[in-house]
């Protein structure tokens, strides 16, 4: 059996190898979810105020011919009356935009009293209707789920990620999130949510299960006895690292059981790359480019391919041409992939995929929203998410779907884990949010937005965590739509691509704006090309800044005809911004037909 550390990918996360953080989560109990009020047509509203109401406002609309219906003093002096006939207080307030009045109560009113004044409005001739001045509340209701209360990293105003807001919006359907990791072990928090996968480990010393590569991801278990995985490496229980990683994105929520996952309305594919010791380069390369609709070589094609990848795993060294190859195929495909800083407390510059390009790159912060003691850090950090730290409380971890079991499945439970391994979920669930309530954002967008709406860590971060604290609401509130209706500067001459040739730049030239462009700066790309996967196409600011917009990559498909979204807050805004394309292979040529700059 081959073990050589420098072979295998390492699970990125602190609990993967700590025993101690395994703790199973109490009984649930489950709470009755209120149910939404539905809205009634006016015209039939008096069945709104029947007998029996109670309420300290009424609404009432007069007939258009009524004096009533447009004179403030004639509905004072007929709230007077009807406070006279009841023996009630009755008062005029004000006219409401509708031109209905509202009128008061008293301080105490009694379902008695309401009943006497509603049945003296409903038979005044000039009344059309009146109902109750209703009382409305946020649609994002706390969950039932039993361990709610202790998910401090959605909804804690400190360092939570507002996820709780973001729900009034979206909750991720229509949008499935790959988790490329140890696969799944089944939970019932859990099973509504999942959907076909695929188990790409080929090594069978690695896979555990007795066989190669096959369509069941199940998670047999990854523990190892001591020296199993290199000489010095203590032994561990299995982890069911997968299945916690995909419960915060996902888990079955408003069940009357356990825990909320981030978007709860999506659906995760468990893809199978990381076994005993961890996991090949190879297999996760595949992983990657079956998760995200591309073909890999005796594999079935993926039917639920995924907007989003989650890869809370890494190692050592550079980012190899290989797995960046397979990135950036993914993201021309259209796919997301957010991937783990590490835990080494070290420069994120040194761990790959973390280093890689097209990616987000997590770190994590604890419960104060400082950058946990051992996350990674570092330029190329592109956002910072709860990922919890135990050391002074468990509950400071963060909690999800585990299995008790040490070594085989045994009995599901939850259980409190710390690591960047736990953040990236919160932003892969943060990006499905995002997708679901706009599906036209490219993976750039998606990670500019996330950039640009975060909020300033409420803690402290040496070394760099990025743009801040994903903000869930803030992002998918800006997001919601995906239209600009800023000032929009275009091109529409059109620029030949030579075929393997030297690149070639459309100038635009930006006059009336003021200070420096926006954080979302919209760059609309309309390419013609028989290979688009040929291409590299930068935006080139007026101070020769370059912000790469699309790499090379193996994708077979014609054009380029799409918008992205460049944090351009640090550039003037004023002067000539450039499109640089060039195509970087033989074979294929094209046209640049048009772009243009919407601000």
């Amino acid at each position: 059996m081959r073990t050589s550390p420098e072979l295998r990918r390492k699970l990125i996360s602190v609990a993967a190898v700590s025993v101690a953080l395994l703790t199973a989560a109490p009984a649930s109990v489950a709470v009755a979810q209120e149910s939404a009020p539905k809205p009634a047509a006016v015209p039939a509203a008096q069945t709104e105020a029947a007998p029996g109401t109670t309420a300290e406002r009424l609404i009432v609309g007069y007939k258009s011919g009524a004096t009533e219906a447009k004179s403030n003093k004639a509905a004072a002096a007929d709230a007077a009356s009807k406070a006279e006939k009841t023996g009630e207080d009755v008062d005029f307030q004000r006219r409401l935009g509708t031109g209905a009045a509202l009128v008061e109560l008293g301080t105490d009113p009694t379902r008695a009293s309401v009943a006497d004044v509603v049945a003296a409005y409903q038979a005044d001739p000039q009344v059309a209707y009146v109902v109750p001045d209703r009382l409305n509340k946020p649609t994002a209701v706390t969950p039932n789920d039993t361990e709610y209360s202790k998910q401090w990293d959605l909804f804690e105003s400190t360092a939570g990620m507002n996820v709780p807001a973001a729900w009034d919006t979206t909750t991720g359907t229509g949008v499935t999130v790959a988790v490329i990791d140890t696969g799944y072990v089944a939970h019932s928090d859990l099973a509504a949510n999942i959907v076909g996968g695929y188990d790409f480990i080929s090594d069978t010393a690695v896979s555990v299960d007795g066989n190669g590569r096959d369509s069941n991801p199940a998670d047999p278990g990854d523990w190892y006895n001591a020296g199993e995985c290199g000489a010095g490496i203590p032994a561990s229980n299995s982890s069911w690292h997968g299945t916690h990683v995909a419960g915060t994105i996902a888990a079955a929520t408003n069940n009357g059981k356990g825990v909320a996952g981030i978007a709860y309305g999506a659906k995760i594919s468990p893809v199978r790359v990381l076994g005993k010791c961890g996991g090949y380069d190879s297999d996760i390369i595949d992983a990657i480019t079956w998760a995200s609709g591309g073909t890999v070589s005796g594999v079935p094609a993926n039917t639920n391919v995924a907007k989003v990848i989650n890869m809370s795993l890494g190692g050592g060294g550079a980012c190899s041409t290989a797995t960046q190859s397979a990135i950036n195929g993914a993201v021309n495909r259209g796919t997301a992939v957010v991937v783990a800083a590490g835990n080494e407390n070290t420069n994120a510059s040194s761990s790959s995929p973390a280093n890689c390009n097209n990616v987000i790159t997590v770190a994590a912060t604890n419960r104060a929203g400082s950058r946990a003691s051992y996350s990674n850090y570092g330029s190329i950090v592109d956002i910072s998410a709860p990922g919890g730290e135990t050391r002074t409380s468990t509950a400071n971890g963060i909690l999800s779907t585990l299995n008790s079991g040490t070594k085989t499945p045994s009995s599901e439970n939850y259980a409190y884990y710390q690591g960047t391994s736990m953040a990236t979920p919160h932003v892969a669930g943060l990006a499905a949010l995002m997708k679901s309530a706009n599906t036209a954002l490219t993976p750039a967008q998606i990670e500019s937005a996330i950039k640009a709406n975060a909020r300033p860590l409420p803690g402290t971060c040496s070394g760099g965590c990025g743009a801040g604290l994903a903000d869930a609401a803030k992002t998918v509130q800006a997001v919601k739509g995906g239209t600009s209706t800023g000032t929009t500067f275009s091109s529409t001459t059109a620029v030949a691509i030579p075929d393997n040739g030297a690149a070639i730049e459309s100038p635009i030239t930006v006059t009336g704006r003021s200070g420096n462009a926006p954080s979302a700066l919209q760059v609309g790309v309309d390419i013609t090309h028989t290979y688009r996967g040929d291409l590299v196409i930068d935006l080139v600011a007026p101070d020769g800044s370059a912000y790469r917009l699309k790499s090379a990559a193996s994708d077979s498909a014609d054009n380029v005809n799409t918008t992205y979204t460049v944090n351009a807050s640090s550039e003037t805004a004023n002067g000539t911004w450039k499109l640089r394309v060039q195509d970087t292979a033989a074979q294929d040529t094209g046209t640049l037909n048009g772009w243009k700059l919407t601000f």
